[in-house]
């Protein structure tokens, strides 16, 4: 049962990268420093904490485990940015801003000194004999060394507690954004999976001051454990990211479809196609079509008839069609009367061209309205009926 220490690496690395524009671009953003600090600190930690890493680090230095405090140093700070994050991300940047710094002042400085407390102790402990991979259990009855142990699963177990229990709670609360919300939830479950690693530990270090041989839990379940829970925790920061972008992606994409029916019909006004590009993004693709529509219905607008226009709408509103489908009915029946027009007589005698303020900013809704032919066809043909025999057969 072995999970290896690079998957989480390069999760959060993502994660990070994902992250990083807008952290610097938003430097001064608490919650966003907060964010960059945790996933560069996770990072730290799972780079250091590799077994190949832990022996490059002593051998370096030429000090015997001196990776221990190194790596216990950046996971204590990695729990001071976890705390961190949940008390910028539930206060908000100016809600209660006197009660977050007092917060963020006493995380600092409680998970600081355990910083400075583990690097006392290791320096009063006798640690000759260097542990890649078991090191907790091997030194868990050694004088100091215990107690460095033991501060560093404390100060953890009380940050992925607090943590865990604030996301969850956060997650019940109404009006949260479906992304955020399994993002959270990763979250969640990622801080929780993180009680495992303490729970392990904890387990066989008692079990070896009680004479049993557990360090099973210390080399192979905590550290499994470890990484999937930084595995869960740096996936709920990309989910809310990942989401967001795929539904922009997938409105724009679906709103560019919804334009082909006017397009089409608008190749016909201008006797070309609309500009594309195969490796253009959505975007530019969506902005092109509707220029291309636009342009067109401009030069279209001279032979609109309001009145045909009017009265499609008083028959879209008489067959049950509510206001806005009613107008976009009119719209398009109006639009389909203007082509035909302007294929009989293009070069016809100049008039004034009506307002057509609602067709070039509505052209989403006439051309879904395009879509429904059957429905159209109802509207042209009670339009078609003078208005004094729609009164009588009313």
């Amino acid at each position: 049962m072995y999970v290896s220490f690079w998957l989480p690496t390069a999760v959060l690395t993502a994660a990070l990268a994902i992250k990083l524009p807008s952290i610097l671009k938003l430097w001064r953003d608490p919650l966003l420093r907060a964010v960059g600090g945790l996933l560069l600190f996770a990072c730290a930690v799972f780079v250091f904490a590799a077994p190949s890493t832990i022996a490059w680090t002593n051998r370096v230095t030429g000090v015997p485990n001196i990776a221990a405090p190194w790596v216990y140093s950046l996971l204590t700070a990695l729990c001071a940015s976890w705390l961190l994050l949940v008390v910028h991300w539930r206060n908000g940047p100016t809600d209660r801003r006197e009660q977050t710094r007092r917060a963020t002042r006493w995380v600092v400085s409680v998970y600081a000194g355990v910083v400075i407390a583990l690097w006392v102790l290791f320096a009063l402990a006798d640690t000759p004999v260097e542990q890649i991979r078991d090191l907790d259990t091997y030194y868990a009855n050694t004088p100091f060394m215990r107690e460095l142990i033991l501060l560093y699963l404390t100060a953890h177990t009380v940050a992925c507690s607090t943590t865990a229990w604030l996301v969850w709670n956060w997650i019940r609360t109404e009006g949260l954004d479906a992304w955020l919300r399994w993002g959270l939830r990763f979250l969640g479950v990622g801080y929780a999976t993180n009680l495992v690693f303490s729970g392990a530990k904890f387990t066989a270090i008692v079990a070896r001051w009680s004479g049993h041989d557990l360090d099973w839990l210390n080399t192979n379940v905590a550290p499994s454990a470890a990484c999937v829970a930084a595995t869960l925790v740096a996936v709920g920061f990309i989910v809310p990211h990942a989401g967001q972008y795929l539904r922009e992606r997938w409105l724009v994409r679906r709103r560019h479809r919804a334009l082909r029916p006017l397009a089409r019909l608008m190749r016909t006004v201008s006797g070309e196609r609309e500009p594309f590009s195969l490796h253009a993004p959505p975007e530019i693709r969506l902005i092109r079509r509707e220029t291309f529509i636009r342009d067109a219905l401009l030069t279209l607008a001279r032979h609109l008839d309001e009145e045909l226009r009017r009265r499609a709408h008083a028959a879209a509103l008489a067959l049950g069609s509510g206001p806005d489908r009613a107008r976009a009915l009119a719209a398009a029946v109006a639009i389909q009367d203007a082509v035909r027009t302007r294929r009989r007589a293009p070069d016809g005698e100049e008039s004034a061209a009506p307002d057509t303020t609602y067709l070039l900013q509505e052209i989403q809704a006439v051309s879904e309205a395009l879509h429904s032919t059957e429905e159209i066809k109802a509207v042209r043909a009670r339009a078609a009926v003078p208005a004094e025999s729609m009164s009588l057969h009313d």
